[in-house]
């Protein structure tokens, strides 16, 4: 069965060249990153203290090997906005990550995964030469790995204000002290780069000027993983979602990020672009639920009633509206998409915030439904919907909650009254009373 799913819609913004890669891309998950998952899941240590900061499976190496042989490596990247990049647009990207979503061994074989792919476009847009040399190209080489380092575990963190790591200048080094949590990618034995966020300027008249971002390398003397946190049981070895201390952490002032209070910008900047890749694996992995929940309710084994499970209205039912809503999701990623290909992340930023609350939801209710349709067999081991729902579940609160963004929504939404007022509704008497 193909992957291969191009919207009428989009289909003459889609390049020969970059059609040629989705062809690839639907190959090499086929052919290679598919069959690797059992190899991954054997070479994982059983023993949980062997399974962060010493270990990872080498099938992954071998896989990226082979990715770049067949020329699909760092596609994320777009040239459209980073000279660094790959002649695809955002656009032509979001139906590839749909695709790698659907494996999640994919993206990293690609170096197309999170937090890495958000961090490189990062770099790209706010570094300087000399920390593209020394950071970015490893990272695009796929030579090591980087976390990004900005929820606080005692601060209300969807509100970046509140972030209380301080970085306080000294001579011509950076002092940092505080605690992070969430760190994802930090477990990763190959994670060498943290970009921090923290308060440089906790006394600035501006709240949004208070902040910035500074790379620490994982080796500095006073950073300490403290531990590994688990999703709802899982631990997503060797990835890891870490809390790491910072004790007098010292960098040299060259290591800030565009400079002092640009963190909020930084952070803007990156979020978007991360939170519609976020959302563009998402469509793979609703999409997969579905395929697993027609097969199961398909088995001839499992009658229930006298009926297969499929001759059931109300489990036709939770086909159609999972069909509806992926293809729903998916044409609101793309437009998202598209917007960033003809502006930027911020000139998007309704359009990703759109996608960023429907899709993840969407794809936890389709992934329920098929776990449903499994019965017991859908929250055990034996099936991959388990943790694919507990992964999902993270993505609602991941680069903002849902009720950030409505709220950004709702704020962009209401803008339009003056309008609505004058040109569109002037006669409504009762709307001026």
């Amino acid at each position: 069965m193909s992957l291969l799913n191009i919207p009428p819609l989009v289909a003459d913004k889609i390049s020969p060249y970059a059609k040629e890669l989705l062809q690839k891309v639907e190959a090499f998950i086929e052919e290679e990153c598919q069959p690797a998952e059992k190899i991954l899941d054997a070479q994982m240590p059983s023993d949980p203290r062997q399974r962060f900061l010493n270990t990872y499976p080498k099938i992954i190496d071998t896989l990226k090997t082979k990715a770049k042989a067949w020329g699909l490596w760092n596609l994320f990247l777009s040239n459209i906005h980073y000279r660094e990049g790959v002649a695809l647009s955002n656009l032509e990207y979001a139906l590839m990550a749909e695709m790698l979503g659907r494996c999640h061994i994919a993206s990293e074989a690609m170096n197309c995964s999170a937090p890495d792919t958000g961090n490189m476009e990062t770099i790209a847009k706010y570094g300087n030469d000399a920390q593209k040399k020394q950071w970015l190209t490893p990272l695009l080489n796929g030579d090591i790995r980087s976390a990004f380092v900005m929820t606080e575990r005692f601060a209300a963190s969807s509100d970046a204000k509140n972030i209380n790591l301080e970085i306080r200048r000294d001579g011509n080094e950076y002092i940092l002290n505080g605690t992070k949590w969430w760190s994802s990618g930090a477990g990763d034995p190959r994670c060498k780069l943290y970009l921090v966020m923290g308060k440089s300027d906790a006394q600035n008249a501006d709240p949004y000027k208070q902040q910035s971002v500074v790379l620490v390398p994982h080796d500095t003397p006073g950073v300490t993983v403290e531990r590994a946190l688990s999703v709802f049981g899982y631990d997503d070895a060797p990835h890891g979602h870490c809390e790491i201390s910072f004790k007098n952490v010292r960098v040299p002032v060259s290591n800030i990020l565009l400079g002092e209070g640009r963190g909020f910008e930084i952070i803007q900047g990156r979020l978007g672009p991360g939170r519609i890749h976020h959302c563009m694996r998402s469509i793979g992995v609703a999409s997969v639920a579905l395929d697993l929940m027609i097969l199961r309710i398909s088995d001839p084994s499992r009658m229930t009633f006298g009926k297969v499970l499929s001759q059931h209205g109300t489990i036709l039912d939770w086909v159609a509206k999972s069909r509806l809503e992926i293809d729903a999701g998916r044409l609101l990623v793309l437009n998202a998409a598209d917007q960033i290909d003809r502006t930027d992340a911020k000139g998007a930023m309704k359009d990703i915030s759109m996608a960023k609350i429907y899709v993840p939801s969407m794809a936890l209710g389709v992934i329920d439904r098929a776990i449903q349709a499994h019965g017991a067999a859908g929250v055990c081991q034996d099936f991959p919907l388990a943790r694919m729902w507990a992964h999902m579940r993270t993505i609602r609160i991941a680069d903002g909650p849902d009720e950030v963004h409505l709220n950004q929504l709702g704020r962009v939404e209401m803008k339009r009254v003056a309008e609505l007022l004058v040109f569109t509704y002037p006669a409504i008497v009762w709307l001026h009373d």
